[in-house]
């Protein structure tokens, strides 16, 4: 099914066969960037004109560490039930592969919207994201309904940051650079 895809197992089968490594591994990842771009999120998030319905900055750490928690548990489930003699939806390599690419997908969005400042790219690579994990949590249904209920409120997350990041982009007209920032927060005061 993703045969093409699997160049992108670039996690170790370790990892999905253990539960503690399959939810550590993407929580690990997520802090880990969310770390490396910290001093940069929060100066934007508090310049940049924000959409209704934006939860305060403090609710995305919590909330991303249990949908990282949730969706290692996932991959960890759907690698062992594909791992039976019986054929299934999905290959071990196919979870592989797909989980794969849905964190990569993930981790850099943070980087591109909030290190690089380009909330349209950010856009391009989150409705990626969604539309990955969108076939993957229909494909977890398939081999592993836990599997596919632990991938919901991570869909269903997506769909709300997909809406921030394109409210956000449009409210800002799509520029969120420093010098951009800058002279609107002047012109802001003025007003």
């Amino acid at each position: 099914m993703t045969a093409f895809l699997s160049h992108l197992n670039m996690i170790p089968y370790q990892v999905f066969a253990s539960p503690a490594a399959s939810i550590v591994l993407p929580i690990t990842l997520g802090m880990g960037v969310g770390f490396s771009t910290a001093q940069t999120t929060k100066s934007t998030y508090a310049q940049i004109r924000q959409p209704p319905l934006r939860p305060p900055a403090a609710v995305f750490g919590p909330v991303w560490t249990v949908l990282y928690g949730l969706m290692g548990y996932a991959a960890h489930r759907a690698y062992v039930a594909t791992s039976g003699p019986l054929p299934t939806y999905l290959s071990q390599q196919d979870v592989r592969a797909l989980y794969s690419l849905q964190l990569g997908l993930n981790l850099v969005w943070q980087p591109l919207f909030f290190g690089m400042r380009r909330p349209a790219l950010a856009l391009a690579d989150i409705l990626a994201l969604v539309g990955v994990n969108g076939y993957l949590t229909y494909s977890l249904f398939q081999v592993d309904e836990v599997a596919g209920w632990c991938f919901v409120p991570y869909l269903a997350w997506l769909s709300f940051a997909t809406y921030l990041n394109a409210a956000v982009g449009y409210l800002n007209e799509w520029d969120i650079s420093d010098s951009t920032l800058a002279v609107r927060a002047v012109k802001d005061k003025r007003m």
